[in-house]
């Protein structure tokens, strides 16, 4: 597609970040919405994150038995716990060889051809920039490509320039977003890393900055070389060490005031993460502004998304700038969020902050303003000296255009939040309802009223058969007996008929079929060894206190 062709209607913006987990199914389960991979791709995609430098746990191959069912049991729960290793990582999950590989029909195309064929369009109209090199995966972003740059009459400088597809989150007319980030150049800010030039179609926008030969301020944590891959520099890193408490004020200071500017000037970020924030000597400059205008995800979507009080974009960068301050202190991202426990901390108002911004109470309760923050112990006291004058000026109705973009970007959150809420509950519940203990309640529930239904039948017609034989017992010319006697007999009756049911069977018709089949219960004066009509044994064992004599005419009946 030529650069300043339009997308097609039907294009899908997709939002890279949405976390993918993945469950292995027999063959014989598949169902719609899923995937097939033999083992040779599993080892393809092992070999291709062999950059990273982590140490995956792909189970290991075997020539001589693969298909026995054991061993393809054991695989399969191997494999399962790879993938798991994979999507449970932050930086590996949202890569583009695991996209491609968990869901192909979404991530088919090649993203840095698209991107070559795109930049080529431009050259043509701007011949006096030359492309260096183009600087693979540098980038955590899958439709994001960066190259090196020159230009042909200064041909020692090195720029670099950006490529970026729409995003979801974009809601801005054509007009108003070619209009936004053709404006960009012109946002002058002492702690903003300043665009060189900026042009953007309906599809897509491409913008340039100077190269910075000493990166970012993750490449500083992290001591990474600015043009390896993005997977090498910070998945496995040698040396994990924070930064010394001064540079963690400094550097804390400058990012909060550029974030209190653009709050102010109502121009949403959201994208603040250790990546986005250049290093100039001392000084600290954010980086893609752009991000929030083409409609991109954050690179912490997957964690904010979690908690429904982060539901602003002020919000959000408060929260990023928590995850961004626990690296800067400790080497390292935060293993999962939010942190019940902060490790020992070069000052005690480092943990203050971290506590307001990354803690269980301030993710379930909201975050605080970028002001408050200021006004906080580790910030107050810092002195930043700049002669600099920020200046941004918005035209009123590309402000308004913004207002109503943001109040969109932070609907879909409220409703992506809603979402994950909703089946966090659903999820519970059937892990509760499929737990153990609740399998073993539900068992004795339903064999208590098993047996309560067996009984209350069992007694419904003990009641109708010892009824008929009273009657026949009062009207018979030979058998007279007192009421006490008959009503012994009968209470007799009954329980030898609940004793059937309960031993025998547990359905009446079974126990009367077996009653009516002993033909001898009237004839035969030897007692039929197992038969619990006949055998006094079992009744007297039973109960104690039938009376012989009762048995002895109820057997003759």
């Amino acid at each position: 597609m030529a650069f300043m062709e339009k997308p097609p209607a039907g294009k899908v913006l997709l939002d890279d970040t949405v976390p993918l987990t993945a469950a292995i199914e027999a063959s014989q389960s598949l169902q719609s919405h899923t995937i097939v991979r033999r083992y040779s791709d599993f080892d393809l995609l092992n070999n291709s994150l062999q950059i990273a430098g982590l140490s995956l746990p792909l189970p290991p191959k075997k020539l001589i038995g693969n298909m026995d069912r054991e061993f393809i049991a054991e695989r399969q729960k191997g494999l399962q716990n790879y993938l798991n290793v994979i999507t449970t990582n932050h930086i590996l999950s949202n890569c583009e060889l695991v996209k491609k590989f968990l869901d192909p029909n979404n991530y088919s195309a090649n993203y840095t051809e698209i991107a070559l064929q795109q930049v080529s369009m431009f050259f043509r109209s701007e011949p006096k920039w030359e492309v260096v090199e183009p600087l693979k995966d540098i980038g955590w972003r899958i439709r994001k490509k960066y190259f090196l740059m020159k230009i042909k009459n200064q041909p020692k400088e090195r720029l670099v320039l950006s490529w970026a597809d729409l995003g979801p989150d974009k809601y801005l007319s054509d007009k108003d977003f070619q209009c936004l980030i053709k404006l960009l150049p012109s946002c002058l800010h002492p702690y903003i890393y300043r665009v060189t030039f900026a042009t953007a179609n309906e599809s897509s926008a491409l913008l340039i900055r100077m190269f910075n030969e000493k990166g970012t301020l993750k490449d500083l944590i992290y001591k990474a070389k600015p043009k390896d891959p993005f997977l090498k520099k910070y998945c496995n890193p040698k040396k994990i060490q924070g930064l010394e408490l001064q540079q963690i004020k400094t550097y804390g200071r400058q990012i909060l005031e550029v974030l209190k500017f653009l709050h102010d000037k109502g121009f949403p970020y959201g994208h603040l993460h250790s990546s986005n924030v250049m290093l100039d000597g001392d000084t600290c400059r954010l980086l893609d502004l752009e991000n929030s205008l083409l409609g991109l995800p954050s690179f912490y979507r997957s964690y904010f998304s979690q908690f429904r009080k982060i539901n602003t974009l002020e919000s959000v960068d408060v929260h990023c700038f928590g995850h961004l301050l626990y690296e800067m202190t400790y080497g390292r991202p935060p293993d999962s969020v939010p942190v019940d426990s902060f490790p020992p901390a070069p000052s005690m108002a480092v943990v203050a902050v971290l506590e307001s911004t990354l803690s269980c109470e301030a993710c379930k309760n909201g975050m605080p303003t970028v002001s408050r923050l200021l006004q906080m112990p580790l910030f107050s006291d810092v002195l930043l000296t700049t002669s600099e004058k920020p200046q941004f000026k918005i035209p009123t109705k590309l402000k308004e255009a913004l207002r109503i973009a943001k109040e969109c970007i932070e609907k879909r959150l409220i409703e992506e939040q809603k979402q994950i809420h909703q089946h966090r509950r659903l999820t519970r519940a059937q892990s509760h309802h499929g737990s153990e203990e609740e399998r073993k309640k539900r068992k004795i529930l339903a064999r208590k009223k098993s047996k309560r239904s067996a009984l209350e039948n069992s007694e419904e017609h003990s009641a109708k058969y010892s009824n008929s034989n009273n009657s026949a017992l009062v009207s018979g010319p030979r058998t007279q007996r007192s009421g006490s006697e008959v009503s012994s007999w009968s209470r007799g009756l009954e329980f030898c008929w609940d004793i059937c049911i309960t031993s025998t069977s547990s359905t009446s018709t079974t126990t009367s079929s077996s009653l009516a089949s002993c033909e001898h219960r009237g004839t035969c004066p030897a007692l039929i060894p197992g038969c619990e009509w006949c055998e006094p044994r079992g009744l007297t064992q039973l109960h104690p206190e039938f009376p012989k004599r009762n048995f002895e005419e109820s057997r003759n009946l």
